[in-house]
């Protein structure tokens, strides 16, 4: 049970950093630099839907370290860490997909991602040594 709470919440950093990603991404194109945002919205000329977007990216990443600090407990971080690279390929794959955010499919790229899943796929296809005194807390 422990090790599936460990992926569950692993997969739901995974998630929710993805989404932070997006929406930051989404955010930035419609928003002046952060450094500007005082006198863009003393002038009125702020985007408030890409403010509250950026904000609640902001919110997805604090809750995607709660998620990451659960995981940690009842998994190894080896395994932990490796599943982060799954964002890098969700990310990719979403941005490419999603006409919003202008992106392009490349053949290095997507060879890239695929090269990134299969290293997890890898690290994780092995169970995890219970009687190691390293993978207990």
């Amino acid at each position: 049970m422990s090790r599936v709470r460990g992926f569950a919440l692993a997969l739901g950093s995974v998630g929710l950093v993805s989404a932070a990603q997006l929406g930051m991404r989404w955010s930035m194109t419609r928003l002046p630099l952060p450094t500007e945002w005082l006198a863009a919205f003393t002038g009125n000329s702020i985007d408030l839907a890409a403010l509250g977007v950026v904000s609640l990216a902001i919110i997805a990443y604090a809750l995607s370290m709660l998620c990451w600090l659960g995981a940690l407990k009842h998994l190894p971080l080896g395994r932990a860490y490796s599943l982060l690279s799954i964002s890098y390929a969700l990310v990719y794959l979403l941005a490419a997909s999603l006409p919003v955010f202008n992106e392009d499919f490349s053949l290095s790229k997507t060879l890239g991602v695929a090269l990134v899943i299969l290293g997890v796929l890898v690290i994780n296809s092995r169970r995890a040594s219970t009687s190691s005194p390293r993978n207990t807390p």
